[in-house]
């Protein structure tokens, strides 16, 4: 499951994208100030885009709430779910980490870093609940397929207000991307030979 995600915003991306397809970005929290983080995790605090009357709002909120049993709810499946009456949200990223078993001779897990192939910022689809939000899953397409057997959301800019809205059938966007839409680099260990094969199962 995801833990893990990247999010450096430069200039004003992604969110003066969200203001070229024409809706207003309001900031009822005031202005924030996003610094550029390499690692965002369970528990903390992450920007994030809600709907509003008028256009949509970006809320600074904390990543997980807790379930019944005291455990932290980061990922959600969406499987068979409607989220027609959930507080859905956006969340901007640029990478996200997924982790495989260790290669020979190491102690930590291996740890890949996943982009979008034709845009560096992207939108994961979540929900909201006790003031803390979830990312949500679905079963993993081609190219997370070989490295976790669930994926996160994701949306290109064009298609957020699709998923704040409820305008397209819930089935199709909480669909797994097609095959190419990700690239994939390992980040731990570091991959230094060319030929090296990516993926250790």
């Amino acid at each position: 499951m995801c833990n893990t995600y990247r999010f450096r915003p430069f200039a004003d991306q992604p969110f003066e994208e969200i203001r070229q397809i024409g809706v207003p970005l309001e900031f009822p929290e005031g202005r924030p100030n996003i610094e550029p983080r390499d690692e965002i995790r369970i528990g903390d605090s992450a920007p994030l885009l809600t709907r509003t009357a008028t256009g949509v709002a970006l809320r600074t909120v904390k990543w997980a709430w807790t379930s019944p049993q005291g455990r932290p709810v980061f990922n959600f499946r969406s499987d068979d779910r409607s989220f027609a009456n959930s507080l859905r949200c956006a969340i901007p990223a640029d990478g996200f980490y997924e982790f495989t078993d260790a290669l020979p001779g190491q102690k930590r897990k291996t740890k890949w870093l996943f982009t979008l192939t034709d845009n560096p910022v992207f939108w994961i689809a979540g929900v909201i609940r006790d003031n803390a939000f979830a990312m949500l899953t679905t079963e993993p397409g081609p190219d997370i397929a070989p490295y976790h057997g669930r994926q996160i959301v994701i949306h290109p800019t064009r298609r957020v207000m699709e998923w704040l809205e409820l305008t397209t059938p819930e089935n199709e966007l909480l669909a797994p991307l097609p095959g190419g839409s990700l690239a994939v680099e390992r980040v731990f260990p570091p991959q230094t030979d060319a030929a090296e094969p990516q993926l250790f199962r």
